[in-house]
């Protein structure tokens, strides 16, 4: 009988969402007149703009002619997707990035997840907490980490809390590590880095040989300029950082799916031998080898985001989303709750009332309101006490949801 990866029977719970979806299927299979409004996952509910769709269907239109086919393309991206990406994305706010530092995926969550193959299972992990499942799972999955204790840490990874008493910015660590995990706007708690921060952790980085894995896929909900969108902003970052962005929450992407990857040249690792080996090469290799590239329409679709009209109407999608996240930072601010986030990012991070689990609010606010949010203890253990509820909805729905909270579950 073949043998299975033991690492994988460390994981202390199915992955989050999945979770949540089960128990909302399980309340409305009981209480079938149940109105339930769905804030909890992070996806999209606006249309794709039409600028996008007007480049989709001009890209599945060259695929419906023998002139225009396309077979296999780069497995880094067409070359086209990569150059508009450099030179809005970067070069735009004074960031150099050449457009074959760029890798065109089919997802930020796959690459992720991906990234952690390119690096020694040995390598010491560091991770916010709380934070986006991928980066504990994957790291667990590898073999990064022993067993999880009583509170879901896993032996072997670095935690660093993330909580009001910090502004739910993660410390720098009092040790060495090899690779840091920071998301800015983070997932779940909705806070920004400051220059002034991150500089601190490029510095730190560039101390101990650490690399930073910087996930920025938020980085449109951004509006103050005086914050950095891109870790790349920081002197010294080209050394010590990869980057991961998204067209999923800017431009709809969730269920058309491309993202990319920055992997900067200057970024140095080393081998059991001590040497210095190229850790854009090893992405380059890794890339190639186990994708063939996001599809040709898809990417077309992409690179409708960098039209004028494109860029305006991604502008109209972000406001429209960030309007939610008002009402919903307001409404429940106005109903006694503690709440963070959801300035900057389309999520708000309420401290829960009481001594409820998260998961008891959970189980708690479905009951008594017909509501869905995500508890704060799926995101880690620092996350308990906590809920996030997301922006991307319906306006009306939103406002019923605030609205029975209200009415029927105020904080104080």
């Amino acid at each position: 009988m073949a043998k299975i990866n033991d690492h994988y029977q460390k994981l202390t719970a199915g992955y989050l969402f999945p979770e949540i979806a089960r128990r909302v299927a399980a309340f409305t299979e009981t209480n079938p007149e149940a109105d339930v409004i769905k804030l909890g996952i992070g996806d999209v509910t606006r249309p794709l703009p039409p600028a996008v769709v007007d480049a989709f269907h001009a890209g599945v239109d060259e695929m419906a002619s023998a002139d225009t086919f396309r077979g296999y393309g780069p497995e880094q991206g067409h070359l086209f997707l990569r150059e508009l990406i450099a030179a809005n994305d970067y070069a735009s706010r004074g960031v150099s990035v050449d457009p074959d530092e760029i890798f065109v995926s089919d997802g930020a969550k796959c690459d992720c997840g991906n990234i952690q193959e390119i690096f020694s299972t040995e390598c010491k992990v560091a991770v916010a907490d709380p934070v986006y499942p991928v980066y504990i799972d994957t790291n667990v999955m590898a073999g990064r980490s022993g067993p999880a204790d009583d509170e879901g840490r896993y032996e072997g990874i670095h935690y660093m809390p993330c909580t009001e008493e910090n502004g739910f910015q993660p410390d720098i660590p009092s040790e060495p590590v090899d690779l840091i995990y920071l998301c800015s706007p983070n997932n779940p708690t909705g806070t920004v880095a400051t220059a002034e921060q991150l500089t601190r952790w490029v510095e730190y980085a560039r101390g101990c040989g650490a690399i930073i894995l910087f996930d920025a896929a938020y980085e449109a909900y951004v509006s103050d300029p005086g914050l950095p969108r891109s870790i790349y902003e920081i002197d010294g970052a080209r050394e010590v950082a990869i980057e991961f962005r998204s067209f999923s929450k800017t431009a709809g992407f969730t269920g058309t799916r491309c993202a990319f990857i920055v992997v900067p040249r200057e970024l140095r690792g080393k081998n059991t031998a001590g040497e210095e080996v190229s850790i854009h090469q090893l992405w380059s290799r890794r890339h190639s080898t186990k994708f063939n590239g996001a599809s040709y329409p898809v990417q077309c679709a992409a690179a409708g985001i960098y039209t004028d009209e494109g860029k305006a109407q991604v502008k109209e999608l972000i406001d429209f989303y960030m309007e939610n996240a008002r009402i919903i930072r307001e409404g429940l601010s106005a109903s006694g709750y503690a709440v963070y986030g959801g300035i900057h990012s389309p999520y708000s991070w309420l401290r829960i009332p009481g001594a409820r689990s998260s998961w008891e609010f959970f189980e708690l606010l479905l009951e008594t309101t017909h509501i869905v949010g995500t508890p704060g203890s799926g995101f880690g253990p620092s996350g308990e006490g906590y809920f996030r509820l997301s922006a991307f909805g319906d306006r009306e729905r939103i406002e019923e949801a605030i609205e029975r909270i209200r009415d029927k579950l105020p904080a104080d």
